[in-house]
């Protein structure tokens, strides 16, 4: 996934000072600080393929307004769950992350965890957004299914790992919630114009409930986390025969139309999603935060 180089925002009227030691000037003691930490890949980030307003700046800037959290974004464009443990920094390439941490020498992991240890007892609420990439490097595989099954297996493993450090990091009290994707192949049903392939999007809903969302799931619930489906939240699951007329593409299935509208596969053929679908994406996060909180 496209995306960027993370860069020191402000957070509030604090500056992030040092990658490494995060030290908040101007903010004088931070007991009274809520932070939400967000890690992950270009969806973390909020990336999305045109230009837009600063204002659709990704999911995480609907949960930090929603909750009162000040957001500290890990996030980096081009994450796998083996980047975010072992590689140092991001240098995926242009749009950084709203509110991002810069870590130059640190891997994302560790970045977070020692942002995390600087502020024990001030963390609110963790998100993670992982694992896409993962699978996308099987594309064009010879055989799909066996280097997915491979590749899940990799993010399992280091996905759990990860989670179980975020766990003893913020304790047992600290909300950790993991995410999945739209299952935007499911736009192949009308993109490319002339071109689409029904029959990727009607294979794809079977790997997202049967491979991806499954093990990405075990991964966070074994680690003590909590798992958002998105897929299953933007209609993934909903039978391919019951339609509805969506411009300018006609009849077609409701589960592509709620992919089409959440994201810009079926007009660009971009697997991200659009300023409705993070603003979609935050809700259903602030709704498990609500209830993990209540």
């Amino acid at each position: 996934m496209p995306g960027g180089i993370a860069v020191l925002r402000f957070l509030g009227s604090c500056a992030v000072l040092g990658a490494a030691s995060f030290v908040l000037a101007g903010c004088g003691s931070s007991a009274t600080t809520g932070y939400y930490v967000s890690l992950g890949d270009s969806y973390s980030v909020g990336y999305q393929p045109l230009p837009q307003p600063a204002s659709t700046s990704g999911y995480t800037a609907v949960v930090a307004k929603a909750t009162g959290l000040r957001l500290v974004n890990f996030g980096c464009a081009g994450a796998t769950t083996s980047t975010i443990l072992r590689s140092t920094g991001c240098l995926a390439g242009a749009a950084a992350a709203t509110h991002a941490a810069n870590y130059p020498s640190e891997t994302q992991a560790q970045a977070a965890l020692s942002f995390i240890e600087h502020h024990k007892g001030d963390i609110g609420l963790v998100t993670v957004t992982i694992g896409g990439n993962d699978i996308l490097s099987c594309e064009g595989s010879k055989n799909l299914f066996a280097c997915a099954q491979a590749e899940l297996a990799i993010v399992q493993a280091d996905l759990k790992t990860l989670v179980t450090e975020l766990r003893h990091a913020v304790g047992n009290s600290v909300p950790i919630i993991g995410l999945t994707y739209p299952d935007v192949f499911l736009g192949n049903w009308v993109f490319p114009p002339g071109k689409a392939a029904p029959t990727i999007a009607m294979l794809s809903v079977g790997a997202f409930e049967y491979l991806l969302n499954p093990a990405l799931q075990q991964a966070y619930q074994s680690a003590g986390a909590h798992f958002v489906d998105i897929t299953d939240a933007t209609g993934a699951y909903i039978p391919l025969s019951t339609t509805e007329t969506m411009a300018p593409y006609g009849t077609i299935p409701v589960a592509v139309a709620r992919v089409c509208g959440y994201t810009w596969y079926c007009s660009v053929g971009n697997i991200h999603a659009n300023s409705s679908g993070y603003a979609f994406i935050g809700d259903q996060v602030v709704k498990e935060y609500d209830r993990l909180t209540r």
